[in-house]
Protein backbone atom coordinates (compact mmCIF):
# COMPACT_ATOMS: atom_id res chain seq x y z
CA UNK A 1 0.00 0.00 0.00
CA UNK A 2 0.83 3.70 -0.62
CA UNK A 3 -0.23 6.84 -0.44
CA UNK A 4 -0.76 8.98 -3.72
CA UNK A 5 -0.69 12.91 -3.57
CA UNK A 6 -3.61 13.88 -6.66
CA UNK A 7 -5.21 16.90 -7.78
CA UNK A 8 -8.67 16.59 -9.61
CA UNK A 9 -11.71 18.45 -10.53
CA UNK A 10 -15.11 17.56 -9.35
CA UNK A 11 -18.62 18.10 -10.92
CA UNK A 12 -18.67 21.78 -10.77
CA UNK A 13 -15.04 22.03 -12.22
CA UNK A 14 -13.39 23.18 -9.12
CA UNK A 15 -10.07 22.25 -8.29
CA UNK A 16 -9.70 19.18 -5.33
CA UNK A 17 -6.33 18.07 -4.18
CA UNK A 18 -5.21 15.82 -1.13
CA UNK A 19 -4.48 12.35 -0.63
CA UNK A 20 -5.53 8.47 -0.76
CA UNK A 21 -4.32 5.38 0.27
CA UNK A 22 -4.41 2.71 -2.89
CA UNK A 23 -2.17 -0.46 -3.82
CA UNK A 24 -0.97 1.18 -6.79
CA UNK A 25 -1.75 4.36 -8.99
CA UNK A 26 -3.99 2.74 -11.35
CA UNK A 27 -6.11 1.82 -8.43
CA UNK A 28 -5.84 5.35 -6.92
CA UNK A 29 -7.26 6.40 -10.27
CA UNK A 30 -9.94 4.37 -10.46
CA UNK A 31 -10.91 5.36 -6.80
CA UNK A 32 -11.05 8.42 -7.58
CA UNK A 33 -13.20 8.21 -11.04
CA UNK A 34 -15.28 6.64 -8.45
CA UNK A 35 -16.19 9.20 -6.72
CA UNK A 36 -16.89 11.13 -10.04
CA UNK A 37 -13.58 13.36 -10.03
CA UNK A 38 -11.72 14.10 -12.97
CA UNK A 39 -7.92 13.58 -12.32
CA UNK A 40 -5.69 16.27 -13.44
CA UNK A 41 -2.36 14.82 -11.98
CA UNK A 42 -1.52 11.97 -9.31
CA UNK A 43 1.77 11.24 -8.10
CA UNK A 44 3.14 9.08 -5.24
CA UNK A 45 3.54 11.08 -2.10
CA UNK A 46 5.10 8.33 0.72
CA UNK A 47 6.42 4.67 -0.67
CA UNK A 48 4.65 2.01 1.93
CA UNK A 49 2.37 1.78 4.77
CA UNK A 50 4.80 0.77 7.24
CA UNK A 51 7.30 3.40 6.66
CA UNK A 52 3.56 5.71 6.87
CA UNK A 53 2.85 4.00 9.97
CA UNK A 54 6.50 4.96 11.15
CA UNK A 55 6.40 8.53 10.61
CA UNK A 56 3.16 8.82 12.15
CA UNK A 57 4.29 7.28 15.29
CA UNK A 58 7.20 9.79 15.22
CA UNK A 59 5.14 12.64 14.72
CA UNK A 60 2.00 12.25 16.75
CA UNK A 61 -0.82 14.89 17.00
CA UNK A 62 0.20 17.65 19.35
CA UNK A 63 -2.14 20.55 21.06
CA UNK A 64 0.02 22.79 18.77
CA UNK A 65 -0.68 20.83 15.83
CA UNK A 66 -4.67 21.38 16.43
CA UNK A 67 -4.59 24.87 17.58
CA UNK A 68 -3.26 25.51 13.97
CA UNK A 69 -5.62 23.02 12.62
CA UNK A 70 -8.52 24.43 14.45
CA UNK A 71 -8.02 28.21 13.85
CA UNK A 72 -7.21 27.69 9.38
CA UNK A 73 -10.34 25.48 9.61
CA UNK A 74 -12.40 28.24 11.53
CA UNK A 75 -10.94 31.06 8.73
CA UNK A 76 -11.94 28.85 5.81
CA UNK A 77 -15.14 27.84 7.24
CA UNK A 78 -16.07 31.82 7.92
CA UNK A 79 -14.64 32.87 4.29
CA UNK A 80 -17.69 30.31 3.21
CA UNK A 81 -15.45 27.60 1.61
CA UNK A 82 -17.14 24.81 1.69
CA UNK A 83 -16.72 21.91 3.85
CA UNK A 84 -14.95 19.40 2.13
CA UNK A 85 -12.75 21.33 0.38
CA UNK A 86 -11.98 23.19 3.37
CA UNK A 87 -11.02 20.20 5.01
CA UNK A 88 -8.67 19.15 1.27
CA UNK A 89 -7.23 22.58 1.64
CA UNK A 90 -5.95 22.01 5.26
CA UNK A 91 -4.38 18.58 4.11
CA UNK A 92 -1.98 20.33 1.96
CA UNK A 93 -1.59 22.97 4.91
CA UNK A 94 -1.36 20.53 7.50
CA UNK A 95 2.35 20.01 7.98
CA UNK A 96 2.05 16.50 11.19
CA UNK A 97 1.88 13.31 8.68
CA UNK A 98 -0.43 12.08 11.45
CA UNK A 99 -3.12 14.90 11.29
CA UNK A 100 -2.35 15.33 7.42
CA UNK A 101 -3.26 11.57 6.99
CA UNK A 102 -6.30 11.43 9.90
CA UNK A 103 -7.60 14.99 8.22
CA UNK A 104 -7.85 13.25 4.36
CA UNK A 105 -9.74 9.97 5.55
CA UNK A 106 -12.19 12.75 7.22
CA UNK A 107 -12.69 14.86 3.90
CA UNK A 108 -13.32 11.49 2.35
CA UNK A 109 -15.75 10.50 4.64
CA UNK A 110 -17.51 14.13 5.27
CA UNK A 111 -18.01 13.98 1.52
CA UNK A 112 -19.39 10.53 1.17
CA UNK A 113 -21.80 12.12 3.55
CA UNK A 114 -20.67 11.51 7.63
CA UNK A 115 -21.13 14.46 9.40
CA UNK A 116 -17.97 16.03 10.65
CA UNK A 117 -18.80 15.65 14.38
CA UNK A 118 -19.36 11.60 13.36
CA UNK A 119 -16.08 11.50 11.62
CA UNK A 120 -13.87 13.50 14.24
CA UNK A 121 -15.36 10.98 16.77
CA UNK A 122 -13.60 8.18 15.13
CA UNK A 123 -10.80 9.26 16.23
CA UNK A 124 -10.86 9.87 19.38
CA UNK A 125 -6.81 9.74 20.73
CA UNK A 126 -6.94 13.02 18.81
CA UNK A 127 -10.09 14.78 18.90
CA UNK A 128 -11.52 14.92 22.68
CA UNK A 129 -14.62 14.40 23.82
CA UNK A 130 -14.86 18.67 24.52
CA UNK A 131 -13.74 19.02 20.72
CA UNK A 132 -16.29 16.84 18.89
CA UNK A 133 -19.27 17.85 20.94
CA UNK A 134 -18.63 21.95 20.41
CA UNK A 135 -18.22 21.10 16.91
CA UNK A 136 -21.65 18.60 17.12
CA UNK A 137 -23.18 21.55 18.41
CA UNK A 138 -22.18 24.16 15.98
CA UNK A 139 -23.77 21.58 13.08
CA UNK A 140 -26.54 21.66 15.35
CA UNK A 141 -27.04 25.37 15.92
CA UNK A 142 -26.09 25.70 11.87
CA UNK A 143 -23.66 27.94 13.19
CA UNK A 144 -20.69 25.61 12.81
CA UNK A 145 -18.41 28.84 11.48
CA UNK A 146 -18.77 30.98 14.65
CA UNK A 147 -18.19 27.74 17.15
CA UNK A 148 -15.23 26.52 15.52
CA UNK A 149 -13.88 30.07 15.71
CA UNK A 150 -14.63 30.42 19.72
CA UNK A 151 -13.16 26.87 19.70
CA UNK A 152 -9.98 27.98 17.96
CA UNK A 153 -9.79 31.25 20.43
CA UNK A 154 -10.40 28.89 23.51
CA UNK A 155 -7.32 26.27 22.16
CA UNK A 156 -4.87 28.86 21.55
CA UNK A 157 -5.62 30.60 24.78
CA UNK A 158 -4.95 27.35 26.78
CA UNK A 159 -1.83 26.25 24.68
CA UNK A 160 -0.53 29.82 25.50
CA UNK A 161 -0.95 29.17 29.26
CA UNK A 162 0.86 26.04 29.39
CA UNK A 163 3.14 27.29 27.05
CA UNK A 164 4.04 29.59 29.36
CA UNK A 165 3.91 27.69 32.66
CA UNK A 166 6.24 24.92 30.74
CA UNK A 167 8.48 27.93 30.06
CA UNK A 168 8.96 28.53 33.32
CA UNK A 169 9.98 25.40 34.67
CA UNK A 170 12.99 24.76 31.93
CA UNK A 171 15.28 26.99 33.75
CA UNK A 172 15.25 25.32 36.53
CA UNK A 173 15.23 22.32 35.59
CA UNK A 174 17.85 22.58 33.29
CA UNK A 175 19.94 24.39 36.16
CA UNK A 176 19.22 21.26 38.54
CA UNK A 177 20.22 18.33 35.70
CA UNK A 178 23.42 20.30 34.95
CA UNK A 179 24.02 20.27 38.56
CA UNK A 180 23.14 16.48 39.01
CA UNK A 181 25.56 15.32 35.91
CA UNK A 182 28.56 17.62 36.96
CA UNK A 183 28.50 16.83 40.90
CA UNK A 184 28.07 12.61 39.37
CA UNK A 185 31.34 13.22 37.53
CA UNK A 186 33.42 15.10 39.92
CA UNK A 187 32.38 12.52 43.00
CA UNK A 188 33.49 9.66 39.95
CA UNK A 189 36.47 11.01 38.80
CA UNK A 190 37.58 14.24 40.69
CA UNK A 191 36.91 13.73 44.09
CA UNK A 192 39.03 10.50 44.44
CA UNK A 193 41.86 12.34 43.38
CA UNK A 194 41.67 15.00 46.14
CA UNK A 195 40.68 12.77 48.92
CA UNK A 196 43.20 10.11 48.06
CA UNK A 197 45.69 12.27 49.67
CA UNK A 198 43.82 12.78 52.88
CA UNK A 199 42.80 9.08 53.42
CA UNK A 200 46.90 8.11 53.18
CA UNK A 201 47.89 10.10 55.69
CA UNK A 202 46.11 7.77 58.31
CA UNK A 203 44.52 11.27 59.72
CA UNK A 204 41.07 11.28 61.37
CA UNK A 205 38.52 13.40 58.89
CA UNK A 206 35.63 15.74 59.36
CA UNK A 207 32.46 14.47 58.75
CA UNK A 208 31.45 16.01 55.67
CA UNK A 209 34.95 14.54 54.14
CA UNK A 210 34.03 11.00 55.13
CA UNK A 211 31.04 11.69 53.87
CA UNK A 212 32.45 12.94 51.00
CA UNK A 213 34.60 10.54 50.32
CA UNK A 214 32.21 7.37 50.71
CA UNK A 215 29.93 8.99 48.13
CA UNK A 216 32.37 9.14 45.75
CA UNK A 217 33.76 5.52 46.39
CA UNK A 218 29.96 4.17 45.79
CA UNK A 219 29.45 6.10 42.96
CA UNK A 220 32.80 4.80 41.26
CA UNK A 221 32.02 1.15 42.65
CA UNK A 222 28.25 0.89 41.67
CA UNK A 223 27.23 3.49 39.52
CA UNK A 224 25.45 0.94 37.16
CA UNK A 225 23.39 0.32 40.42
CA UNK A 226 22.36 3.72 40.64
CA UNK A 227 20.94 4.19 37.35
CA UNK A 228 19.02 0.62 37.93
CA UNK A 229 17.44 2.04 40.89
CA UNK A 230 16.70 5.40 38.97
CA UNK A 231 15.18 3.05 35.91
CA UNK A 232 13.11 1.36 37.95
CA UNK A 233 12.02 4.33 40.06
CA UNK A 234 11.01 5.92 37.17
CA UNK A 235 9.08 3.05 35.46
CA UNK A 236 7.41 2.14 38.93
CA UNK A 237 6.51 5.84 38.99
CA UNK A 238 4.63 5.66 35.91
CA UNK A 239 2.69 2.67 36.62
CA UNK A 240 1.51 3.33 40.00
CA UNK A 241 0.46 7.08 38.16
CA UNK A 242 -1.73 5.00 35.60
CA UNK A 243 -3.23 2.99 38.26
CA UNK A 244 -6.56 4.60 39.51
CA UNK A 245 -5.60 4.65 42.94
CA UNK A 246 -2.18 6.05 42.19
CA UNK A 247 -3.35 8.87 40.02
CA UNK A 248 -5.94 10.04 42.34
CA UNK A 249 -2.71 10.42 45.52
CA UNK A 250 -0.87 12.13 42.84
CA UNK A 251 -3.39 14.61 41.93
CA UNK A 252 -4.11 15.39 45.31
CA UNK A 253 -0.25 15.80 46.14
CA UNK A 254 -0.27 18.21 43.29
CA UNK A 255 -2.74 20.39 44.76
CA UNK A 256 -0.75 20.18 48.40
CA UNK A 257 2.71 21.07 47.09
CA UNK A 258 3.69 24.40 48.88
CA UNK A 259 4.37 27.49 45.91
CA UNK A 260 3.36 24.64 43.02
CA UNK A 261 0.19 23.02 44.74
CA UNK A 262 -1.78 27.10 44.32
CA UNK A 263 -0.63 27.37 40.46
CA UNK A 264 -2.48 23.73 39.75
CA UNK A 265 -5.43 24.62 41.49
CA UNK A 266 -5.91 27.98 39.29
CA UNK A 267 -5.11 25.82 36.08
CA UNK A 268 -7.44 23.13 36.96
CA UNK A 269 -10.09 25.59 37.82
CA UNK A 270 -9.40 27.67 34.64
CA UNK A 271 -9.77 24.19 32.35
CA UNK A 272 -13.38 23.74 34.09
CA UNK A 273 -14.53 27.30 33.22
CA UNK A 274 -13.17 27.56 30.04
CA UNK A 275 -14.66 24.01 28.73
CA UNK A 276 -18.14 24.80 30.07
CA UNK A 277 -18.34 27.66 28.89
CA UNK A 278 -17.38 27.07 25.66
CA UNK A 279 -19.86 24.21 25.59
CA UNK A 280 -22.53 26.12 27.00
CA UNK A 281 -21.83 29.18 24.92
CA UNK A 282 -22.08 26.28 21.80
CA UNK A 283 -25.53 25.09 22.81
CA UNK A 284 -24.48 22.07 25.15
CA UNK A 285 -26.92 20.87 27.82
CA UNK A 286 -25.67 21.63 31.44
CA UNK A 287 -25.46 18.03 32.38
CA UNK A 288 -23.30 17.02 29.47
CA UNK A 289 -21.55 19.87 29.82
CA UNK A 290 -20.59 19.18 32.83
CA UNK A 291 -19.50 15.26 31.87
CA UNK A 292 -17.10 16.78 29.25
CA UNK A 293 -15.96 19.30 31.42
CA UNK A 294 -15.06 16.43 34.59
CA UNK A 295 -12.46 14.93 31.45
CA UNK A 296 -10.88 18.08 30.56
CA UNK A 297 -10.01 18.54 33.93
CA UNK A 298 -7.56 16.14 34.11
CA UNK A 299 -7.46 15.58 37.88
CA UNK A 300 -9.22 12.75 39.36
CA UNK A 301 -10.39 14.95 42.73
CA UNK A 302 -11.92 17.89 40.22
CA UNK A 303 -12.82 15.31 38.31
CA UNK A 304 -14.87 13.60 40.98
CA UNK A 305 -16.24 17.15 42.48
CA UNK A 306 -17.67 17.65 38.96
CA UNK A 307 -19.53 14.26 38.48
CA UNK A 308 -20.74 14.77 41.57
CA UNK A 309 -22.15 18.16 40.61
CA UNK A 310 -23.60 16.69 37.29
CA UNK A 311 -25.43 13.99 39.36
CA UNK A 312 -27.05 16.63 41.64
CA UNK A 313 -27.91 18.60 38.74
CA UNK A 314 -30.06 15.85 37.62
CA UNK A 315 -31.68 15.27 40.63
CA UNK A 316 -33.03 19.19 40.78
CA UNK A 317 -30.24 20.80 42.84
CA UNK A 318 -27.96 23.52 41.33
CA UNK A 319 -24.24 23.54 40.09
CA UNK A 320 -23.00 25.80 43.36
CA UNK A 321 -24.30 23.44 45.54
CA UNK A 322 -21.92 20.47 45.62
CA UNK A 323 -19.14 23.55 45.00
CA UNK A 324 -19.82 25.31 47.87
CA UNK A 325 -19.19 22.82 50.49
CA UNK A 326 -15.80 21.71 48.47
CA UNK A 327 -12.25 23.19 49.59
CA UNK A 328 -11.01 23.28 45.99
CA UNK A 329 -13.29 25.52 44.78
CA UNK A 330 -12.70 29.10 46.23
CA UNK A 331 -15.66 30.82 47.93
CA UNK A 332 -15.95 33.46 45.20
CA UNK A 333 -16.13 30.88 41.88
CA UNK A 334 -19.29 28.85 43.44
CA UNK A 335 -20.85 32.19 45.03
CA UNK A 336 -20.29 33.91 41.28
CA UNK A 337 -21.74 30.87 39.48
CA UNK A 338 -24.66 31.08 42.01
CA UNK A 339 -25.12 34.80 40.54
CA UNK A 340 -25.00 33.16 37.08
CA UNK A 341 -27.43 30.61 37.76
CA UNK A 342 -30.05 33.12 39.15
CA UNK A 343 -29.21 35.56 36.52
CA UNK A 344 -28.99 33.08 33.54
CA UNK A 345 -25.67 34.40 33.02
CA UNK A 346 -24.15 31.18 33.95
CA UNK A 347 -22.21 31.43 30.90
CA UNK A 348 -20.96 35.26 30.84
CA UNK A 349 -20.20 34.30 34.79
CA UNK A 350 -17.44 31.82 33.78
CA UNK A 351 -16.20 33.76 31.24
CA UNK A 352 -15.36 36.38 34.06
CA UNK A 353 -14.08 33.24 36.48
CA UNK A 354 -12.24 32.19 33.46
CA UNK A 355 -10.55 35.66 32.71
CA UNK A 356 -10.02 36.84 36.18
CA UNK A 357 -8.08 33.18 37.46
CA UNK A 358 -6.10 33.14 34.06
CA UNK A 359 -4.62 36.78 34.92
CA UNK A 360 -3.67 34.85 38.68
CA UNK A 361 -2.15 32.23 36.66
CA UNK A 362 0.10 35.23 34.89
CA UNK A 363 1.00 36.49 37.61
CA UNK A 364 2.03 33.42 39.71
CA UNK A 365 3.93 31.95 36.91
CA UNK A 366 5.68 35.50 36.39
CA UNK A 367 6.48 35.51 40.33
CA UNK A 368 7.80 32.30 39.97
CA UNK A 369 9.93 32.98 37.59
CA UNK A 370 11.51 36.06 39.42
CA UNK A 371 11.89 33.49 42.60
CA UNK A 372 13.51 30.85 40.57
CA UNK A 373 17.11 32.53 39.90
CA UNK A 374 17.98 33.41 43.97
CA UNK A 375 16.65 29.95 44.73
CA UNK A 376 18.70 27.84 41.91
CA UNK A 377 21.69 30.40 42.90
CA UNK A 378 21.43 30.12 46.89
CA UNK A 379 21.20 26.08 46.07
CA UNK A 380 24.25 26.48 43.81
CA UNK A 381 26.16 28.03 46.62
CA UNK A 382 25.32 25.43 49.30
CA UNK A 383 26.31 22.46 47.28
CA UNK A 384 29.39 23.80 46.34
CA UNK A 385 30.00 25.27 49.74
CA UNK A 386 29.54 21.55 51.29
CA UNK A 387 31.88 20.05 48.61
CA UNK A 388 34.61 23.05 48.97
CA UNK A 389 34.41 22.45 53.14
CA UNK A 390 34.69 18.68 52.64
CA UNK A 391 37.73 19.05 50.77
CA UNK A 392 38.93 22.57 52.93
CA UNK A 393 38.98 21.13 56.01
CA UNK A 394 40.88 18.29 55.85
CA UNK A 395 43.85 20.65 54.40
CA UNK A 396 43.41 23.11 57.34
CA UNK A 397 43.72 19.98 60.03
CA UNK A 398 47.10 18.82 58.62
CA UNK A 399 48.78 22.18 58.10
CA UNK A 400 47.64 23.20 61.86
CA UNK A 401 49.49 19.63 62.96
CA UNK A 402 53.00 21.21 61.56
Amino acid sequence: MAIFKYKALDEGKKISEGLIEAVNEKMAAEILQGRGLSIVSIKKHLESKRGIKFLASLSGVKSKDLVIFSRQFSVMISANIALVQALRILVEQTENITLKMIVSKIADEVDGGLHLSDALAKRPKVFSDFYINVIRSGETSGKLDEVLNYLADEMEKDYDMMSKIKGAMIYPVFVFVGLGVVGVVMMMFVVPKLTSIFTETGAALPLPTRILVGTSDFLSAYWWLLLVILAGLVVGLKFYIKAPAGKRQFDFLKLRVPIFGKLWQRIYLVRFTRSMNTLIMGGVTIIKSLEIASEVVDNEIYKSLIKETSRAVEDGSSISSVFVDSKEIPKMVSQMMTIGEKTGKLDVILGRITDFYSREINNIVVNLMTLMEPIVIVILGIAVGIMVAAIILPMYNLASQF
